[in-house]
């Protein structure tokens, strides 16, 4: 059957993350100091400590849901955990989601391949991404940041619609917004147990990028990821970079 559609995921399939889990101290030194700069008293060693406490406190609350709690929620509520009242559309709290998503692109780059692969797929395919992240305003500045806006028909991310993959719905809803059948669609991402059972689950076939960093070096990071071991599911191919997938789609 023909494809009429290329889903991807975003992270480690068209973007890449420099140094893996490394932008996530300074990223946090930046978020911690303009907190301070705004009249919140605490050390980093104090924020550090509760922000990973409510951040995997809130993971361990929705996994089995599948809901992806936008980063505001972590700082208002490791701020409620310091005493301080901030609620989620607090303007400090909004500030300080701002300052560690902008300290995090400065880690992220675009492939040497995503630019020429997706010129050659627009307009022949529908295109779409499927990305688990809890700052979608990051994602949609990375995306004109590096001009990949003009390519996609449909942008859907865990933190705006509050489900992440491997949930169906996150699937259901970037299909319906390409207007095509799950059959008729292709995702390709690099992590096994969100992009291709997440796919294969909903009926769509999944193209497997192994990456270096695949599913190893971001974990539990600004999104969860569910563990890999025992995962069964098979992706339909496996491709080392974009530029195999050209081919990969044509034989799909």
């Amino acid at each position: 059957m023909r494809v009429k559609a290329v889903l991807f995921d975003l992270f480690d399939t068209l973007l890449l993350i420099e140094g893996g889990d490394a932008f996530y101290t300074p990223s946090l030194r930046m978020l911690h100091e303009f907190l301070v700069e705004n009249g919140v008293s605490v050390s980093f060693e104090d924020f550090n400590r509760v922000y990973f406490e409510v951040r995997d406190s809130l993971y361990s609350g929705v996994e089995k849901s599948l809901e992806e709690p936008h980063f505001n929620i972590r700082v208002s509520r490791t701020l409620e955990r310091l005493g301080h009242n901030f609620d989620v559309s607090n303007t400090i709290v909004k500030g300080a989601t701002d300052v560690f998503a902008d300290e995090f692109m400065r880690y992220v780059c675009l492939d040497e391949d995503t630019i020429d692969v997706l010129q050659k797929l627009h307009g022949k395919y529908k295109l779409a991404i499927v990305s688990n992240f809890a700052i979608p305003e990051c994602i949609w500045k990375l995306l004109e940041k590096f001009g990949l806006r003009e390519f996609f028909d449909a942008v859907l991310i865990s933190g705006a619609i509050n489900k992440r993959k491997p949930s169906p719905e996150i699937f259901k809803q970037a299909l319906k917004d390409l207007h095509v059948n799950a059959s008729d669609a292709v995702f390709v991402g690099d992590t096994p147990s969100m992009d291709v059972k997440g796919a294969k689950d909903f009926g769509i076939r999944a193209i497997l990028i192994e990456r270096r960093t695949s599913a190893k070096d971001v974990p539990k990071s600004l999104y969860w990821k569910p563990p890999e071991e025992n995962l069964q599911v098979r992706p339909d191919k496996v491709i080392r970079n974009l530029r195999e997938l050209l081919p990969a789609l044509e034989d799909c």
